[in-house]
């Protein structure tokens, strides 16, 4: 997802900004001013003080504390009355019961203790870019043609129970691509399943940003008209929230190809001949797992010449192929599945040079079999090897 708008809540804080200031003063009385500053403004522009409530807007709220302080500490009384030509410096009014932000941070600040450089400074406080977000995707209508998408949510659901599409952290940046919402796709964001039936045409905003109006419809038979940007924020805000896989993209690898699928590769599972002790003693659970562009008969071919081989002759007996995949990326994800059993060996190549190959791992073939099925629907995300069961864990 994408960042909070900096550059939006910055526009929106520019009428805020403090002038610079001379004469002399103390870093903290010039924190002072620039602060009451900010509240003579507000009050120019308003045509009343600020006032507490949780009606009101955060920055008002803000000022209101902070004149509450500012009229409560003598010495900032001392500072700002030649400044105060609009008496907001009279009787204190009794402080509010509760407010976003305690009089001891706001202290802190007027003090300097909070190391803050500028007493506009906001903390604990969400972007307005994040407040209109959480009030888009709070602000659902009832959905009138539900029955429509009924039948939608409860074969999703069946696909889930399935196993066809599987659930993923919206932070796991792997598995979605932030920016990427696209028509169709389901999620699961404050607890409901939220289904983009619909996207607007793209447009520019005024901060030269792209965003599109979305259709999406939950589960509970409502929906919303929400920006893209919106639905982003409020799936990067919420820690519950998931993408739920598209059948559309398919597996990442099949025994057959489909008809405009173009072939990637193919992973290769060797056992080596070695004589080598440390090999014969293992030879049944021993292999060598990579993914190769061509043909493996001809990876393979020099195998005793090639340390990474053990200096040894292989026996092919497992193969799957690829289609339309990242082969450096696949291989990965296989030996990071089987890191915990990788073979510890040096050996010397036929230069006499030592060599520790990284390829080959003590794991029975029937489980690297179980992990490319597991890879193909998804579901290796919970999983981990355990070489003391010499099975996979479900996690």
């Amino acid at each position: 997802m994408s960042d909070p708008d900096l550059d939006e809540l910055a526009d929106e804080l520019a009428e805020f900004d403090v002038v610079e200031k001379k004469g002399g003063r103390s870093p903290r009385e010039e924190r002072v001013i620039a602060g009451f500053e900010d509240i003579q403004r507000f009050v120019e522009k308003h045509g009343r003080a600020p006032m507490h409530g949780e009606d009101r807007d955060i920055f008002e709220r803000l000022y209101a504390v902070r004149l509450d302080r500012l009229r409560a500490l003598e010495d900032c009384r001392v500072i700002l009355a030649p400044l105060d030509h609009q008496g907001l410096l009279g009787d204190a009014p009794a402080p509010a019961a509760a407010t976003e932000i305690s009089d001891d941070e706001l202290l802190a600040e007027l003090s300097g203790d909070s190391g803050a450089e500028d007493i506009t400074a906001l903390h604990h406080v969400r972007t307005s870019a994040d407040k209109r977000a959480a009030e888009e995707i709070a602000h659902r209508t009832k959905c009138e043609d539900f029955d429509t998408f009924k039948p939608i949510f409860e074969r999703v659901r069946a696909e889930l129970d399935a196993g066809e599409r599987i659930v993923v952290p919206v932070g796991d940046v792997d598995a979605v691509k932030a920016s990427a919402i696209q028509k169709g796709d389901f999620f699961i964001v404050e607890g409901q399943l939220a289904y983009v039936a619909d996207m607007g045409e793209e447009f520019t905003t005024k901060y030269d940003r792209k965003d599109r109006r979305l259709r999406v419809i939950y589960d509970n038979g409502t929906e919303n008209d929400v920006l893209q940007r919106s639905l982003q924020r409020a799936l990067h805000r919420d820690a519950t929230a998931r993408f739920i896989t598209s059948l559309e993209i398919g597996p990442l690898f099949g025994d057959e190809p489909a008809a405009d699928d173009l072939a990637a590769g193919t992973i290769y599972v060797l056992r080596s001949k070695s004589d080598n002790p440390a090999v014969a003693a293992h030879r049944d659970v021993l292999h060598k797992i990579g993914v190769t562009g061509g043909k493996v008969e001809a990876r393979i071919a020099n195998a005793s010449l090639d340390a990474t081989f053990l200096l040894a002759d292989v026996d092919v007996v497992a193969t799957y192929t690829l289609y339309n995949v990242n082969r450096v990326k696949l291989e990965n994800l296989l030996h990071r599945v089987f890191d915990n059993a990788q073979l510890d060996i040096e050996i010397k190549d036929r230069f006499g040079n030592p060599v520790r190959p990284r390829e080959w791992f003590l794991v029975p073939l029937f489980v690297i079999d179980e992990v490319v099925q597991r890879i193909k629907d998804g579901s290796i995300t919970r999983y981990v090897y355990d070489p003391g069961k010499a099975s996979l864990i479900h996690v």
